[in-house]
């Protein structure tokens, strides 16, 4: 009779991969009326460390402010929050659901932190980033690809 492995799940690591902010028209930008069209662009994946049973779940943020007419950009500011976490005896779809959904869920707050003190820093109003339901847009995902419409998500 072979042992079941038993299932683990753990946050080993909570981390900022990546963050940028610019301000390509300053100072001259700040010159002008603050009446922004903002733009935010969310992407998550998650990928296999070596062998073992830890992987890397990372969340990226885009926000962009342009000016009404969309001619001038005031800031771009990109954040790339990431995650290391061990999933032993954890596959296929609850595997799948926990990197797409759970782990994002559990890194956006810091990612939206991050975005807000650079945007701060970059002397722009505050920018507070809504919360998200990651376990809505990865239910959505499958979706999509079970009708054949989206991309397939895989975790290499």
């Amino acid at each position: 009779m072979a042992e079941e492995q038993k299932k683990t799940f753990q946050l080993q690591r909570v981390y900022l991969k990546d963050a940028s902010f610019e301000c390509p028209g300053a100072p001259d930008i700040f010159l002008q009326e603050w009446k922004p069209k903002m733009n935010v662009q969310l992407n998550n994946s998650a990928r296999r460390i070596g062998e073992g049973t830890e992987y890397e779940v990372e969340v990226t943020v885009t926000v962009t402010a342009k000016s009404e007419d969309e001619q001038k950009t005031f800031y771009l500011a990109e954040v790339k929050q990431a995650g290391i976490f061990t999933l032993a005896g954890i596959e296929g779809e609850e595997r799948d659901q926990l990197l797409g959904a759970y782990c994002p869920n559990v890194l956006f707050p810091y990612a939206r932190e991050v975005v807000s003190d650079l945007v701060a820093k970059g002397s722009f109003p505050q920018m507070i980033l809504q919360p998200l339901n990651f376990e809505a847009l990865y239910q959505q995902q499958r979706e999509k690809q079970q009708s054949g419409d989206g991309e397939p998500s895989t975790v290499q």
